[in-house]
């Protein structure tokens, strides 16, 4: 009775848990953010072979964050660990315009699979900061966001090494989380 009782009022009050995966080409940034979320620094990282994964608290929701490796080899793993995942925040090198088509390749196959058709989507155009960036818009472009009709998506540009706009789109995650 205890448990069934503490369950209400965790749901009611507590933290909600909900699994996010971090995906993108090799080289975007995605474990910068990871580690930028949970340490709220930059920490020094090495390409991700296989997974990262954190639980990360904000704003009263726990996420569950898996940070998987972006290499060519690496990508056809990805759809091991869709099952039961609320979001993606998809991230995109702005600098990397020469693979901006492979990265919407990834980004559509990801989307196309049955187990992530109710996953929000949140993709942070990363490394703003560097000189030749794309804007959020071009980046928005290249992946052909503005065709995902039924999809829950949003766009930020951010700079995973200043911290910049990091909590902007996080917090556009939590107000969807929270309306689902």
């Amino acid at each position: 009775m205890g448990q069934l009782f503490s369950g209400i009022l965790n749901r009611l009050w507590g933290e909600k848990e909900v699994r996010i995966l971090i995906l993108g080409l090799d080289g975007a940034g995605k474990t910068t953010i990871l580690y930028r979320m949970q340490v709220g620094e930059v920490v020094s990282t090495i390409p991700t072979i296989g997974f990262n994964m954190e639980t990360v608290t904000y704003k009263n929701i726990k996420f569950q964050v898996w940070d998987l490796g972006g290499q060519t080899s690496i990508r056809p793993y990805w759809r091991c660990y869709y099952a039961n995942t609320d979001a993606v925040i998809y991230v995109v090198d702005s600098c990397d315009r020469d693979r901006l088509a492979t990265s919407k390749e990834e980004l559509i196959a990801m989307l196309e699979e049955e187990e992530m058709r109710d996953a929000a989507l949140l993709v942070f155009a990363n490394k703003q900061d560097m000189p030749g960036a794309m804007s959020p818009a071009e980046v928005s472009e290249g992946l052909g966001l503005s065709l995902l009709k039924s999809r829950t998506w949003s766009i930020y540009k951010t700079s995973a090494v200043k911290g910049e706009g990091l909590n902007e789109g996080l917090d556009w995650l939590v107000n969807v989380i929270q309306g689902a």
